[in-house]
């Protein structure tokens, strides 16, 4: 039986997708096309418009206009927030029908696409909770410190324009952290989706118009990184970068911003670990959440997925044994098909990459423990592998330090506390990681040894309000809460005499 997820192409009706420009869509210039491949079944689901230089030079200069004329930089707090209120029941409404556009888009399942962390009402809620902070804008007014009678204030102002560039793994979510912080501080916002993932996103913004977000204010441009990305980071009238994805691409972010000393925020990545102690309140389950966030849904293409599992020699038997029952059970194919729980990888280059990671792994002495090839047969046109598991792997060998994206699971064993966090700290990322243990203390002198910026202790959820980031190079700022809304305005301070002397 040969899979195929057409039906549900014509079924969700996907368009040619356009460019976005001072409300209006259209072709790009000259008229280029990318033609989006079904990373499951080889499929063409269709073409959208791919951006040239020139198409980013009219999107930033709309956003520029639409900030300058202050149609929703000075808007009033009333009336941003019914706008963002207005989306966020717009997008639970049509949550459906974005999933579907979504597994057409990178075939993440409709099984994983209603999990909180990768669902739309989890994009719903960033949006509720940023509409929150529109009228919650605040400077301080502060005492004379020398002088004459004189008022000091502070005021938060919008940034101006915001380059927005999202990955393709978690288009709901990246489009939510980014878009939300930016309009509800009243930014403009130029958005790049992922030429992996665009449909979906496509749909997000034709919502946006829907809940009356004036023209202009978002412009979108489709298309390859190289080319249209690399216009975007580079343009000079651009007052803010904020991108998701590769940590190569995030350092060229960082030269571009030179520049003209753009504003950037970056989530560039990781190699988190799982630190499981032999008192972790149950084995089976601590596996089966880490194997499970490397091989369900996204199929380990997610930065913060635990992809490193540190594990006490006392229990590693049979965390191992359990982690290979979880495996045994992720199921591949349609997804549209509600018993389908993982994704392939996204295309042939990211499926020789995983390889090479696995051929590597053998190579420098770790355990296959098990899976490690490509599925063939009826998968044979898509680009699945299976889940894999590496044993006795030491934390220096290449799988243990650098970022695969795919769905394998290095496990590295430790024997005391102190070495498991010197081995959680031994890598040049700092996102994500976990602690399993019944230990209350021990559990918070490892979440404070780990320099990563998210930790868990006894699994992990999203939480729309609270920071996400990374340490060392997994990136420059964090996307949620108060700390990502204030990264999209800058602080002003004025000074005024209250007599007639001079300050």
């Amino acid at each position: 039986m040969t899979l195929s997820v057409l039906s549900h192409r014509d079924e969700l009706g996907v368009r040619t997708g356009q460019l976005l420009v001072d409300g209006h869509w259209g072709a790009a210039d000259g008229g280029a096309t990318w033609t989006h491949r079904h990373p499951a079944t080889g499929e063409v689901i269709g073409e959208f418009a791919r951006a040239s230089a020139t198409d980013v030079d009219a999107a930033v200069a709309a956003a520029r206009r639409s900030f300058e004329a202050g149609t929703w930089s000075r808007a009033r707090a009333g009336e941003r927030i019914a706008v963002l209120q207005r989306y966020g029941r717009l997008l639970r409404e049509h949550a459906d029908e974005l999933r579907g556009l979504q597994a057409l888009d990178n075939s993440v399942p409709l099984s994983f696409g209603s999990i909180y962390a990768t669902s739309v009402g989890a994009a719903a809620d960033v949006f509720d909770h940023h509409a929150g902070w529109v009228d919650k804008i605040g400077g301080q007014t502060l005492p004379p410190y020398q002088g004459g009678d004189h008022l000091t204030m502070t005021f938060r102002e919008p940034l101006g324009v915001v380059a927005a560039i999202l990955p393709w793994n978690a288009p709901f979510l990246l489009f939510a952290q980014k878009v939300a912080p930016a309009l509800a501080a009243g930014c403009s916002v130029v958005l790049k989706p992922s030429e992996y993932a665009t449909y979906s996103v496509l749909r997000m913004v034709e919502l946006l118009a829907e809940a009356g977000l004036p023209a202009g204010v978002l412009n979108m441009v489709t298309g390859t990184g190289e080319e249209c990305g690399e216009a975007l980071i580079t343009h000079s009238d651009v007052d803010k970068v904020s991108f998701t994805g590769s940590r190569g691409v995030g350092k060229r972010i960082v030269e571009a911003s030179a520049g003209t000393l753009k504003r950037v925020s970056l989530e560039l990545g990781g190699k988190s670990p799982a630190v499981v102690f032999d008192d972790a309140p149950d084995v089976t389950i601590a596996a089966s959440t880490v194997v499970g966030a490397v091989t369900m849904g996204l199929s380990g293409q997610a930065c913060v997925a635990n992809t490193r599992a540190l594990v006490h020699r006392d229990i590693y038997d049979e965390f191992l044994e359990a982690a290979k029952g979880m495996a045994s059970a992720i199921t591949f194919g349609d997804p549209f098909d509600p018993g389908v729980l993982a994704s392939p990888l996204i295309n042939e280059q990211q499926l020789e990459r995983v390889l090479g990671y696995i051929a590597k792994g053998k190579e420098e002495g770790a355990t296959l423990v098990m899976g490690g090839e490509r599925l063939e047969g009826e998968y044979s046109a898509g680009n699945f592998v299976s889940p894999t598991i590496f044993a006795d792997v030491d934390n220096s060998s290449t799988i243990a330090q650098e970022e695969i994206f795919g769905p394998v699971l290095s496990v590295v064993p430790f024997g005391d506390e102190e070495e498991a966090i010197r081995l959680a700290n031994d890598t040049e990322y700092g996102l994500g990681a976990g602690v399993f243990t019944s230990d209350v203390q021990r559990a918070f002198r490892v979440s404070r040894g780990v320099r990563a910026g998210t930790v868990g202790i006894n699994g992990f959820q999203l939480e729309p309000h609270a920071p996400f980031g990374g340490f060392k190079q997994s990136g420059l700022g964090r996307e949620g809460g108060q700390s990502a809304f204030e990264a999209y305005t800058e602080l002003k301070t004025v000074m005024m005499p209250l007599g007639d002397e001079l300050m």
